[in-house]
């Protein structure tokens, strides 16, 4: 019996890529079932310290939907430096003006807070519309 943990080595690990349409899909759970994809978690051969992650095209971010009375009550805060240099957006805002980013940043804070999360982000694609530039990679349907 061998009882020593299994870590993956970089010639190991397969990345595949990976297409969900958000159409009417709760962002929350959605940004959860992404980051455990962009983590690898759902493959037996994970690794904390290895990026054994997937590739993942998001179409259709501005038909996501938001539950509750969240699209109006949350916000974003950003803030320059300057004297009444605080910008706030609703969610609502968001949907309707930058979905793409609404969904990075759900997503972005799901993931470990360090260089390799980092990593693992810039293989998460979101687009708002239907079409997306990465048919060459022959991206799978995942569906949710």
């Amino acid at each position: 019996m061998n009882r020593q943990t299994y870590l993956a080595k970089n010639d190991e690990v397969k990345q595949d890529w990976y297409q969900i349409d958000a159409t009417d899909l709760v962002m929350g759970r959605l940004s959860a079932k992404l980051a455990t994809i962009l983590m690898g978690k759902h493959k037996p051969i994970y690794t904390p310290h290895h990026d054994t992650g997937d590739f993942i095209v998001v179409t259709n971010a501005n038909k996501l939907k938001i539950t509750g009375e969240k699209a109006d009550n949350k916000f974003f805060r950003r803030f320059s430096g300057y004297p009444s240099g605080q910008t706030v957006r609703s969610y609502s805002w968001m949907i309707e003006n930058q979905p793409e980013l609404l969904l990075e940043r759900s997503v972005r804070r799901m993931l470990p807070k360090n260089k390799l999360g980092q990593q693992m982000l810039k293989k998460l694609k979101v687009y708002a519309g239907e079409s997306h530039p990465h048919q060459a990679q022959q991206p799978k349907p995942l569906s949710m």
